[in-house]
């Protein structure tokens, strides 16, 4: 099973534990937010906010080794925590990988039952965002 899969199923095992409880799955989502490693304040910038979210993303990547290294933060804690589950699914793959990956993890977990529309589609727009910024790592890489 490929990495990305494997973290994708890690997901939804430990959503399925909440027993789709609406307030222990939100507590949950805001607790995996502040799991996520620090973001430079000098990268809250306007280039690096992903257009289409209705809450403040600012998303950088860059690469390690031959690997998408992906750092990201939302100026709300929901948010961020989503932003934490895309950055744990695809973080450490490769440009292709990252490019080529079907986010499955969403609909597995329920997450529409609790996040809007404008939540998911800010999310798409996240995952759209992370799978541009691996085309252009690519095409550095090339060139």
């Amino acid at each position: 099973m490929d990495l990305i899969k494997q973290r994708q199923e890690e997901i939804i095992e430990e959503f399925s534990m909440l027993d789709g409880d609406m307030e222990m799955t939100l507590d949950y989502i805001m607790e995996l937010g502040d799991e996520l490693g620090a973001f430079a304040e000098e990268d809250r910038i306007e280039d690096h906010i992903v257009k289409g979210c209705q809450s403040k993303v600012w998303m950088t990547a860059g690469m390690d080794n031959d690997r998408v290294q992906f750092k990201a933060d939302s100026n709300t804690a929901i948010t961020k925590g989503l932003v934490s589950l895309l950055v744990r699914v695809l973080n450490q793959s490769t440009p292709q990988d990252v490019m080529n990956a079907e986010i499955y993890f969403p609909k597995q977990i329920g997450m529409d039952r609790f996040i809007g529309t404008q939540r998911s589609n800010g999310f798409a727009a996240m995952i759209k965002q992370m799978k541009m910024y691996a085309l252009a790592l690519t095409a550095k890489q090339e060139s």
